[in-house]
């Protein structure tokens, strides 16, 4: 059986004993059916430096009803997040393809994920149904972590236009996609450097961005870059590029 990894948003001292968020419970309980002693690995999303989080052995006692408790029983550290830094500037698209993207993006390393407003991304929501949508990507963020061992938890920032995200000052590596780019991912004319390297890479939704939105997207120094000679769906593309990006600069061998 794989290891059962849980997340909380809690600090976690070894020797110590401690409630269970309604959702781990839920996870854990219902969802699970684990049982008082059993062992499950817990972490907490927050990061103690650039290369190393920790996750900790834990044993469920006290299970209620509607409640349970683990006890910590010893700290491990993990040292599995990318030398690159990935922030995903994602035209939201419909259906599952959002949460597919989310999810697998998670995997390969991206450290943040902002849902975009474009010209074609074709979903309007109110702003109840928006941070209702929000809250369950970030829920979909939370179990690819717990899928994949890793310990920090990417952010699903406040969805936002196109225009408003590329116009934020940053001093990372900016990236779309267009098919009569010059340059590959593997043929830009960048050096790796021994800091961490930021990028941010911007995916338009289904039907792609639109000329106007290109051209925004180049005033604002986001430099064109091929994927290949055939066109790929909004989530293809995206989990293309980010593995393109881990192979050059991250940790994907």
């Amino acid at each position: 059986m794989s290891k059962i990894r849980i997340y909380q948003n809690t600090e976690f001292i070894v020797n110590n004993t401690l409630k269970l968020s309604d959702d781990a419970f839920g996870h854990m309980v219902r969802v699970l059916r684990l049982n008082e002693g059993d062992i499950v690995t817990l972490f907490n999303g927050h990061q103690h430096n650039d290369k190393e989080t920790f996750q900790y052995t834990a044993k469920l006692v006290d299970v209620k009803k509607k409640h349970a408790s683990v006890e910590i029983m010893s700290q491990e550290t993990v040292s599995n997040e990318s030398p690159l830094n990935i922030h995903l500037g994602q035209g939201i698209s419909r259906g599952d393809r959002m949460d597919f993207t989310l999810q697998k993006s998670v995997e390969l390393g991206v450290n943040k994920i902002t849902p975009l407003f474009t010209e074609r991304c074709g979903v309007k929501l109110s702003s109840e149904r928006l941070a209702k949508k929000r809250d369950q990507w970030q829920k979909i963020v939370i179990s690819a972590c717990e899928q994949s061992g890793r310990c920090v938890v990417p952010l699903v920032a406040e969805p936002m236009f196109l225009q408003d995200w590329i116009s934020e000052h940053t001093a990372a590596l900016k990236l779309n996609l267009h098919p009569k780019a010059q340059h590959s991912i593997m043929t830009l004319p960048i050096e790796k450097s021994a800091n961490k390297l930021r990028v941010r890479l911007l995916i338009g939704p289904e039907g792609g961005l639109t000329d106007i939105e290109i051209n925004q997207a180049n005033q604002a120094d986001f430099q064109d870059i091929l994927l290949g000679p055939r066109v790929l769906r909004t989530e293809t593309a995206a989990l293309t590029a980010i593995t393109a990006l881990q192979c050059r600069f991250g940790d994907l061998k």
